[in-house]
């Protein structure tokens, strides 16, 4: 593992490109120069060792030096050792509707991302708890094993979309049975699963699974997002609308939000069903529970121990720099009789 400690420093990499420009500025305004003097063939009579390469060779070397330089400010740290931490939290998964119907705009700017900047918001205000992504429709998919890496839980977060998951439909259960999958300390005596969906669920055994879930130990929330009015199923390509879902009549489809279906598995489970068209009415009442919840010590493993690597960076720059200061204009003799870059050739 490595670990970046002073990154702001990669913004001096901008003045690679502006040398660049000097030096091709330059360039032009010698040769433009030269031709008022004297023709191309006089010029090579005059100055016979002059090298066309040479300066490129020079100012790639110079790039070169300033990169590494530049990389050396950063100081990149490399992690030595693996040891085991431990740490004190609950287990919360979160099963992300990710089915057609959250594309629905009646809540800006879509049910699905408002359902990520609710989860994106409760993990922000998470501690040392361990954090899992399920996202589901007709399946449902393993999007991130439960980890204290919250950063990386965000990261995978971002991408989570309909074209995720192999069927569409909004198969609650699915998730359920996953979710049993994901809680893999036993002595943990805290466990949240937290269900944001718009509720589109038509399957019977739903309520039966999230029985069998809170039998273990499992406490469900569900958070609903999307409105009692509903709208239309937009459809893109290439990011562009062409339309909306319809039916098999050529009729829009309208998806709405089902609320007694979540508030049945909330109940089912002692937990609670939660309006989440209002971003922080979710992550209020979420954060509190699980900061108020009783907290159980677990173990984690983590790279520990970053040792500074500027020095080899360092070193890499000033060598650079160095050949490049003992470059000359002029064709080294025995690269000038290998001809390597055919500048003789092009001479006659």
């Amino acid at each position: 593992m490595y670990r970046i400690e002073e990154p702001i420093y990669f913004y001096l990499l901008t003045i690679i490109p502006v040398i660049i420009v000097i030096f091709l500025l330059v360039l032009w305004w010698k040769k433009s120069t030269q031709r008022k003097f004297s023709n191309p063939n006089l010029l090579q009579k005059l100055a016979p060792n002059y090298s066309t390469f040479k300066p490129v060779l020079k100012l790639v070397m110079l790039l070169l030096g300033i990169t590494f330089l530049i990389i050396s400010l950063v100081n990149p740290k490399m992690g030595t050792k693996l040891k085991t931490v431990k740490r004190e939290g609950v287990d919360v998964v979160f099963a992300l509707d990710v089915s057609k119907s959250m594309l629905a705009e009646d809540i800006a700017p879509n049910r699905l991302e408002k359902s990520k900047q609710i989860i994106s918001k409760i993990i922000d205000k998470l501690g040392s708890d361990r954090v899992g992504i399920i996202v589901y429709a007709g399946n449902s998919y393993p999007l991130l094993p439960i980890t204290t890496d919250h950063g990386a839980a965000n990261m995978f977060l971002q991408n989570a979309n309909p074209d995720m998951v192999s069927s569409q439909g909004t198969a609650i259960s699915e998730a359920l049975d996953l979710a049993k999958t994901f809680y893999n300390n036993d002595e943990q005596t805290n466990r949240f699963l937290i269900i944001i969906s718009d509720g589109e669920d038509h399957q019977e055994e739903t309520k039966q699974v999230a029985q069998n879930l809170t039998n273990e130990g499992v406490k469900i929330y569900t958070i609903g997002v999307g409105t009692e009015n509903g709208g239309p199923i937009p459809i893109r390509v290439n990011n562009a609308m062409v339309g909306y879902k319809k039916d098999n009549k050529g009729k829009t489809v309208i998806t709405k939000r089902n609320s007694e279906v979540l508030q049945g598995i909330a109940d089912i489970s002692d937990g609670k069903y939660i309006n989440g068209n209002v971003t922080e009415n979710p992550v209020k009442i979420i954060s509190e529970i699980i900061a108020n919840a009783e907290k159980n010590e677990f173990e984690t493993k983590q790279f520990s121990d970053y040792k500074d690597q500027f020095q080899w960076f360092l070193a890499l720059g000033l060598l650079f720099l160095i050949i490049d200061i003992f470059l000359f204009d002029k064709k080294t003799k025995w690269l000038r009789k290998v001809d390597l870059f055919n500048e003789e050739k092009n001479k006659k």
